[in-house]
């Protein structure tokens, strides 16, 4: 999966750097255009992947991604350190808390809202 979206995307002009997850989510690391938008990316990758993952029947049941989803702006500074978070996902959550719990904890250590809110 991580593959096919990394792939698809370059075919849609959105440059993944970095793409991997868990179970229960996924993490993509991109440089955008300056044409375009953080939903606009996150509907193309979301909307063809799950479209492909039930093509191919990757899973029981049909598969979609939650409608949420997270976003933050990352210095160049720290890109290396968030490409190995993304690619030792496995070895992270396997060891480590979950998901949205870390999500909280993230949230709650740099003061950071929704937008929605």
């Amino acid at each position: 999966v991580w593959n096919h979206i990394k792939e698809n995307s370059v075919e849609k002009g959105i440059y993944i750097d970095c793409v991997n997850g868990f179970s229960d989510h996924c993490h993509c690391l991109v440089s955008m255009g300056k044409e375009q938008t953080i939903s606009k990316i996150v509907q193309m990758i979301k909307g063809e992947s799950s479209f492909w993952i039930n093509k191919n029947k990757l899973t029981e049941h049909k598969f979609e991604w939650q409608t949420e989803y997270y976003a933050v702006a990352v210095s160049e500074s720290s890109i290396k350190n968030v490409r190995n978070y993304i690619y030792n996902q496995e070895n992270h959550h396997s060891t480590q808390q979950q998901y949205c719990d870390e999500l909280d904890e993230f949230v709650e250590e740099f003061g950071l809202k929704p937008v929605n809110e």
